[in-house]
C-alpha cells in the first residue's frame, strides 16, 4: 500500500506559480501521452465523523491499453493520503459504513463485479457478495443491515442461477440471429439483449457481510433498466430514511422507449416489493435523482417539464414525505443542474450545474430560496457534504481534477490531493482567458481563448477553432480528458472555444434557442466570435487557422464546410452528422432529433432539410480530416463514410481516421494518442510551414 504525505504550504506556493504563469521556463509543452496517462479522481466522500475522505485514483497501464482504478484515503487532519486498495482489477464506487471505519466498494478482483469492504485501519479486505452475475451498481441501508445493489438479469427469471443458465444455453447457441418487435435495438453503443439492469435487496450480517444467498427484488414489477442504459448509475435510487422503502427512478421498456424522455419516481416498500408506486405519474418529462432528506421528512429530486426535451432545466422539487406537498424549489433559479445534496441540518442544499463557462458549485437556502454560488471559476464535478466540511472536486484548464475541503459556505479553501504535482511542475501550459461579445441578435455570448505554451507576445501563431458537441453542451474553463485546448497549445496553436446560442449555463431561453436552429444562430455566433478574437487578439494568425468539432460540433464542421468555405484551411470532423434524412432513421435516441427538428421526418421534412449539410456539398472546398468509431450509434457510421464519400468525389484533400473499436468518444489509450497525433499532423500540415 502506498502511503504519502502533502507539504501543504509549497503545494500552494506552486500551484500559485503555476497558475499565474510564473513558472514556465525550461519546461515542457503539455502533450496526449501526458493528457492519457494522468492521474484521474473522482467519487470523494467524506466519511461520516468527518475525519477522512475515501476516493478513487484512476491510472493508465499502457501495456493493457485501459485505465485502472483503486480507492484511497485522505486524513484531513493532515492530509496524508493512503492507498486502500492495489489490484489489476478495478476497485470503484467508495462508500462509508456509517461508522466511519469500513470502506465498501466494488472490484472485479474475484473474476466478476462484487462488492469488497476494507478497513481502514489495519486495510484488511473482505468480500461482501458473492453472486454468481455481476454487481454494477450498490448503496448501503442507512443503518447499515441492507445493501441495495443492481445487476443484470433476465426479467423473467426467478433467481441469479437461472440468468446463468440462460447465459450458458446462449452461448451453445448455433444461431447468432437477433429478433426484435420493438426498439431500441441499439443504444449508445451495444446492441440491446434480452436482459434488463433490476435492482435487488440483501441483508447483511453484524459483520457487514451478505446473510444467505436469498435476494429481494425490488424493481421487478417495473418494465425498466434500474439504473438506466447506457449512463445511469446509484444516484438513480435512494433508500427511505428508515431503511424500509426504495426509491427509484425509471422509464418504461415499451416501443415508444426512444421517443420518451419519461423518466418517473417509483417507491417501493421491502416488505411489499411486488408493488412499486409511482409518484411522478402526473409529469410526462424526465424525474430522477431520488434523496431524501436526513430527518426521513422530506423526498427531493430533479425534475424536468416539457415530455421529450433532454435539455430542458432539470428543477429541483420537494416533496413533503407525509403530507404530499409538492414544491419547485428552483422555479425562478434560471440554471439546470446536474446533482444536488442535502445539508446535514436538511436547511439547505448544495447545487451543481453550468454557470457562465464554468461548473458552478452553489449553496441553496430552502426556506428562502436564495442562491450563493461558492465558485467563480473551474469546473466542479462532485460535493460530498459533512457536518463541518464540504468535499468537492475541481478542475480547470490548466489543472486536472483535484480534491479539495472547504467550511460549509464555500470559505477556507484547502487542497488535499496532489496527483500529477510532479508532471504538472515539469509542464508549461497556456495562460487562458474568458471573454464576450455580441453574438446573434446582439445578444452576449461568451468564448474562451488558451494561449500557445511558451506565448511570446511579438509572435503571430495559427488558431485551432475548437465547437463543441451537445449540441447543449460547453466548452469552459474544464480540464477535458477527450478535447482539450492544452493539447494544441503544446503544439504551439492558439485555441478559441464560442458558446454559441443553445450552450449550457446561460440561462434555458439561451439553451432553447438552438432547437429547429442548428445552422443560424449557432454559425452567426462562431462567425461573430472568431471576428471578435482576430480583433482583440493580435497575436492570432488570421491567414492560419482550422475548425475542429465532434458530434454536433462535427455536424457543424460539415455545415462550415457548405456555408462558409472561405474562413479555414483545414477542417477536423469527428463523428458528425452529414445527412439530417438519414440521421433521424439510423439513431437511436429519436426524442433527440424529433425534438431537435419539430417533428418526425415524414411528418417534417422541410425542418430536418432546413439545415441539412448534404443539401450544400456543392459548395465544399476546404480539406477535411474525418474520424468515426464504428460502434457509434449515435451517429453511425455510415455519417462519416459519406462525408468522406464526398470529399473524395469533388477532388478535396482528405483522410479518413477510423476506429473499429470505438464510440462515439475514443477511450482506449493508444487510440487517443493517435487520435491526438492524427490531428496535429492534419493541422501542421495545412498551418505550418
Amino acid at each position: 500500500m502506498k502511503i504519502s504525505r502533502v507539504i501543504l504550504g509549497l503545494l500552494l506556493t506552486t500551484n500559485l506559480l503555476i497558475h499565474s504563469g510564473l513558472v514556465s521556463a525550461n519546461k515542457k509543452p503539455f502533450s496526449a501521452e501526458d493528457l492519457v496517462t494522468f492521474e484521474r479522481v473522482s467519487s470523494a466522500v467524506i466519511s461520516p465523523d468527518g475525519k477522512h475522505v475515501s476516493y478513487v485514483v484512476r491510472t493508465t497501464d499502457m501495456e493493457a491499453n485501459r485505465g485502472r482504478t483503486d480507492v484511497w484515503l485522505a486524513r484531513l487532519s493532515d492530509n496524508q493520503t493512503t492507498q486502500l486498495t492495489s489490484h489489476n482489477a478495478s476497485d470503484h464506487s467508495p462508500k462509508w459504513s456509517k461508522t466511519g471505519r469500513t470502506v465498501y466498494f466494488l472490484s472485479s478482483r474475484s473474476g466478476s463485479s462484487q462488492v469488497w469492504k476494507v478497513n481502514i485501519n489495519n486495510l484488511k479486505l473482505t468480500q461482501v457478495t458473492d453472486y454468481p452475475v455481476d454487481v454494477t451498481t450498490f448503496k448501503l441501508s442507512p443503518q447499515n443491515d441492507k445493501l441495495l445493489f443492481s445487476s443484470r438479469v433476465y426479467p423473467d427469471c426467478e433467481d441469479f442461477s437461472c440468468t446463468v443458465s440462460r447465459d450458458a444455453a446462449e452461448k451453445t447457441k448455433k444461431t447468432s440471429g437477433m429478433v426484435y418487435d420493438k426498439m431500441f435495438v441499439r443504444h449508445w453503443d451495444h446492441w440491446v439483449d434480452q436482459k434488463q439492469s433490476q435492482l435487488f435487496i440483501a441483508e447483511l450480517n453484524s459483520k457487514g457481510i451478505v446473510k444467505s444467498k436469498t435476494i429481494i427484488p425490488i424493481s421487478k414489477s417495473v418494465n425498466a433498466n434500474v439504473p438506466s442504459d447506457p449512463f445511469g448509475g446509484d444516484e438513480e435510487y435512494n433508500f427511505a430514511g428508515n431503511g424500509s422503502a426504495v426509491y427509484f427512478s425509471a422509464r418504461i421498456q415499451n416501443a415508444q422507449e426512444p421517443t420518451s424522455t419519461n423518466f418517473d419516481i417509483y417507491r417501493v416498500s421491502i416488505d411489499k416489493p411486488q408493488k412499486a408506486f409511482n409518484m411522478t405519474a402526473d409529469n410526462l418529462a424526465w424525474d430522477t435523482q431520488p434523496v431524501v432528506s436526513h430527518d426521513g421528512q422530506k423526498l427531493a429530486y430533479l425534475a424536468m417539464k416539457r415530455p421529450g426535451f433532454e435539455a430542458d432545466k432539470f428543477d429541483v422539487m420537494i416533496k413533503n414525505i407525509r403530507t404530499g406537498k409538492l414544491t419547485n424549489l428552483t422555479e425562478n433559479f434560471d440554471r439546470s443542474f446536474g446533482s444536488f445534496h442535502f445539508s446535514k441540518d436538511d436547511n439547505s442544499l448544495y447545487l451543481i450545474g453550468n454557470n457562465l463557462g464554468t461548473r458552478a458549485l452553489w449553496k441553496f437556502d430552502i426556506r428562502s430560496q436564495k442562491e450563493t454560488l461558492l465558485n467563480s471559476d473551474g469546473f466542479v464535478s462532485a460535493v460530498s457534504v459533512g457536518d463541518e466540511k464540504l468535499v468537492f472536486i475541481k478542475d480547470s484548464l490548466k489543472s486536472p481534477s483535484q480534491i479539495y475541503t472547504s467550511d460549509l459556505n464555500g470559505k477556507n479553501i484547502q487542497q488535499i490531493t496532489i496527483n500529477n504535482q510532479e508532471k504538472l511542475n515539469q509542464i508549461a501550459f497556456g495562460d487562458y482567458e474568458q471573454f464576450k461579445f455580441n453574438g446573434w441578435n446582439d445578444e452576449t455570448v461568451y468564448g474562451y481563448i488558451v494561449k500557445p505554451a511558451n506565448f511570446e507576445s511579438d509572435k503571430k501563431y495559427p488558431l485551432a477553432f475548437l465547437i463543441h458537441g451537445g449540441p447543449q453542451g460547453s466548452f469552459g474553463d474544464h480540464f477535458h480528458y477527450r478535447w482539450n485546448p492544452q493539447t494544441y497549445a503544446g503544439q504551439g496553436f492558439v485555441s478559441v472555444m464560442i458558446d454559441f446560442h443553445g450552450s449550457t449555463g446561460y440561462g434555458q431561453d439561451f439553451t432553447d434557442s438552438i432547437s429547429q436552429n442548428w445552422g443560424s444562430k449557432p454559425l452567426v455566433d462562431l462567425q461573430k466570435g472568431l471576428k471578435f478574437a482576430l480583433e482583440k487578439y493580435d497575436f492570432i494568425d488570421e491567414n492560419n487557422m482550422c475548425a475542429l468539432g465532434a458530434s454536433y460540433g462535427g455536424y457543424m464542421i460539415n455545415w462550415i464546410a457548405g456555408n462558409w468555405p472561405e474562413q479555414f484551411k483545414c477542417l477536423v470532423n469527428h463523428d458528425g452528422v452529414f445527412d439530417n434524412r438519414m440521421m433521424y432513421y439510423a439513431t437511436e435516441e429519436l426524442w433527440f432529433v424529433e425534438w431537435e427538428n419539430g417533428g418526425t421526418y415524414f411528418d417534417k421534412p422541410e425542418n430536418h432539410e432546413r439545415y441539412n449539410p448534404v443539401n450544400y456539398v456543392k459548395n465544399w472546398k476546404t480539406p477535411m480530416l474525418v474520424i468515426q468509431g464504428e460502434l457509434d450509434y449515435r451517429i453511425p457510421v455510415t455519417q462519416s463514410l459519406a462525408t468522406f464519400t464526398a470529399l473524395q468525389r469533388k477532388g478535396i484533400r482528405s483522410k479518413l481516421l477510423y476506429f473499429p473499436d470505438e464510440n462515439h468518444w475514443v477511450l482506449k489509450p493508444h487510440n487517443s494518442i493517435q487520435w491526438h497525433h492524427e490531428v496535429k499532423k492534419w493541422l501542421k500540415e495545412f498551418l505550418v510551414e
